[in-house]
């Protein structure tokens, strides 16, 4: 695409044809070309993309920080910038201004780009609980970034020393398939946040570090907090303080009836099934490592 800024997209999907159409079209003003990595979608998605102008390849699904790890190996990406975006999210028109001007001056000693995250819940913007702004790196420079390599709530890690800088315009995340497939979804995240939760207690695999090491990531200080602290409260007791805190402490109860909901499920029912399939897995398991292991492999699909 002539004369956009330098920068190429990649977006994961599976079965994503409610949002693939707004998530291309909000992202052909910036970029110069857009890649779908398809977990082979049995609907529209594929050909949704191709049609807008996508490059669309498939590759099997084991995790999201495996497959675009993967498409930055395979992918032939000669733009200055890369750019993640998940396909339930688009970019709105103060952030494509903002976005262009800031790639054609920038110095050379900037290696990532933090945007702050908009999450829209059933139409309503959820502006309270510590849920805005979420500061997030989704754009780095070509061969300066890598993705953390774990099963949920992975980043962009980047060399320790490189600097950033954040821009303020609006990325939003807005899920429009219902609260069914949302729950669903939440249901299998929820087992990968206890994958993660238990291979740091029983050392399953040695952990990616790479967070931990980076000179500015937002993203770290809440790491460190939930394994230094929220790791170690009961679990149970947990969800339910954590929901508190968001909830009044942090002022989610200004987003009004939906925001509600959020909250609730996003900060007690989901951290809640967190810690029950914990639970039920070291039970089970009988605090056996290789048990576990075979537990979260055969049940969860989780290989760690």
């Amino acid at each position: 695409m002539e004369g956009h800024p330098d920068l190429t997209a990649i977006i994961l999907t599976l079965n994503e044809e409610v949002h693939i159409q707004r998530c291309i079209l909000s992202l052909q003003p910036v970029c110069r070309k857009i890649f779908v990595i398809d977990s082979f979608s049995s609907d529209g998605t594929v050909k949704i993309a191709a049609d807008l102008g996508a490059e669309v390849l498939q590759h099997p699904f084991t995790n999201q920080a495996h497959q675009l790890q993967w498409g930055l190996d395979n992918l032939i990406i000669d733009t200055r910038w890369i750019m993640r975006v998940d396909a339930d999210e688009y970019l709105e028109t103060d952030l494509h201004e903002e976005l262009a001007a800031t790639l054609a001056d920038i110095p050379d000693e900037i290696d990532g780009i933090f945007v702050k995250l908009k999450v829209v819940f059933e139409g309503q913007w959820i502006r309270h609980g510590g849920f805005y702004p979420l500061t997030l790196m989704r754009i780095w420079r070509n061969g300066r970034g890598r993705i953390e390599q774990r099963w949920m709530d992975e980043h962009i890690l980047l060399p320790a020393g490189a600097r950033t800088i954040t821009l303020n315009g609006g990325w939003v995340d807005g899920n429009l398939k219902g609260m069914t497939f949302w729950v669903t979804k939440h249901n299998k995240y929820a087992s990968r946040e206890a994958a993660e939760m238990l291979n740091r207690k029983y050392h399953l695999l040695p952990p990616d570090v790479g967070l931990i090491h980076m000179t500015h990531a937002p993203a770290k200080g809440k790491r460190l907090i939930k394994e230094r602290v929220y790791s170690r409260l009961p679990m149970g007791l947990r969800a339910a303080l954590y929901f508190l805190y968001r909830y009044f402490l942090l002022l989610g109860f200004l987003d009004g009836r939906k925001g509600l909901v959020w909250h609730f499920m996003q900060g007690f029912w989901y951290r809640w099934l967190v810690d029950i399939k914990i639970m039920e897995i070291e039970e089970r398991g009988r605090g056996n490592p290789t048990r576990i292991r075979e537990i979260l492999r055969d049940e969860h699909g989780i290989t760690l």
